[in-house]
């Protein structure tokens, strides 16, 4: 496992939880796409090479609503999911943290995890405009996690505390972007 990822445990009094009516609808609406989206692998595999994974934003200061959501969403596809720290994961060396990136994907492909970003606006807004090499290598690193939740053939379920300073190409990605009430 990398340094920079946690596996994420349900909590003891799981069934005591309960999400707001709206949430759980969103969450089965998911469940059902990711259900669907596994059968469709299992019966053409040579085919489903052009079909990507699933990328959810959660949005809402509630971080233990995010996660019980992102482990609701676990159990329901029986998978495992994994934290990434994402204060580990970036690094002041240029190309390090798209090494990190790399590393990270290649491994929860490998082992077909569920990664849950949290605080994900850390790394994901707004980019620039490229002024200096100050600017370029942060907006390198932007545009290369994007490729890569691009690419995952897994779920990534990002997490933030607010949407307003996100790139608006980093938006338009996500099949799913659901506002957590608190």
């Amino acid at each position: 496992m990398p340094p920079f990822s946690k596996k994420l445990k349900f909590p003891k009094k799981w069934n005591d939880h309960e999400f707001s009516p709206q949430l759980m609808e969103k969450l089965k609406e998911i469940e059902l796409s990711l259900l669907q989206s596994k059968e469709l692998h299992k019966g053409f595999s040579l085919l489903n090479k052009g079909i990507k994974g699933t990328k959810v934003l959660f949005i809402g200061s509630s971080n233990q609503e995010k996660i019980y959501a992102a482990l609701y969403l676990a159990k329901s596809i029986d998978k495992e999911v994994y934290r990434i720290d994402l204060s580990i994961l970036v690094s002041k060396y240029i190309g390090e943290t798209e090494k990190n990136l790399e590393l990270l994907f290649a491994r929860a492909e490998d082992k077909d995890w569920i990664l849950f970003i949290d605080e994900a606006d850390a790394l994901l807004g707004k980019r620039t405009d490229v002024k200096d090499a100050h600017d370029r290598y942060p907006n390198q690193e932007v545009t290369y996690l994007l490729q890569r939740i691009e690419e995952f053939d897994g779920l990534v379920i990002l997490a933030s505390n607010f949407k307003i300073s996100y790139d608006d190409a980093f938006l338009k990605r996500f099949d799913s972007i659901i506002q957590l009430h608190d």
